[in-house]
């Protein structure tokens, strides 16, 4: 039973270290809020413009770039449409974005209850044994706190799994929480700059 419950420990640990370099990598900013997309998007001024910035938003995908993407889709609706369709686009997003950050959150409390499991258990075997044959020297002492020792690696085991995995699902979670304001951000920039130009070039128009 011992070796199931160090199993599961070391199943755990793997576990979350891989769930950990995997956020790493999807939540880095540029993957999400690409640079070259930012630069696009503060550039777009024209119908041209936006189709140019569709196409760097296809040749690089990203959260920015897809909800770019849905609102220069739609830009002949009304912008008070257009944004309901990017908010409603922007939580899917957010959703990707905290993929696997859950499981974090469950190894942070099992770990340590695996690792109580696996203390308890150890602490029946040694003293059961203790009882049947009872403790008679020095011998026998040293080689109960030996066994007491390697019996509480356990807890400590589980507790440095999860005191990591914790760290871990407390920073991405402020993170996800940092890049969908940034999302929100730059699309209503965008959306507002675009409604802009159009009344912008009305104006010019009737002028004219």
């Amino acid at each position: 039973m011992d070796k199931i419950v160090y199993g599961l420990l070391g199943f755990t640990s793997v576990i979350g270290v891989a769930v950990i370099l995997w956020r790493m990598w999807a939540l880095r900013w540029g993957g999400v809020v690409p640079t070259s997309t930012v630069a696009a998007m503060h550039a777009c001024r024209t119908p041209e413009d936006v189709l140019g910035l569709r196409a760097r938003c296809q040749e690089r995908p990203s959260a920015l770039g897809r909800l770019l993407i849905i609102a220069a889709d739609h830009l002949d609706w009304s912008k008070a449409e257009n944004e309901s369709i990017v908010e409603t686009a922007a939580r899917r997003e957010v959703v990707r974005l905290e993929r696997g950050i859950v499981v974090l959150e469950v190894i942070v409390g099992i770990a340590p209850l695996l690792g109580l499991v696996g203390t308890i258990l150890g602490m029946m075997n040694v003293f059961g044994d203790l009882g049947k044959t009872g403790l008679t020297n020095m011998n026998d002492a040293a080689k109960l706190a030996e066994g007491i020792s390697l019996i509480l690696r356990a807890t400590l085991i589980g507790l440095l799994i999860s005191i990591p995995s914790l760290v871990a699902w407390s920073y991405f979670t402020k993170k996800v929480e940092i890049l969908a304001v940034e999302l929100e951000t730059l699309c209503t920039e965008f959306i507002r700059r675009q409604y802009c130009e159009v009344n912008e070039d009305k104006k010019a128009g009737k002028n004219a």
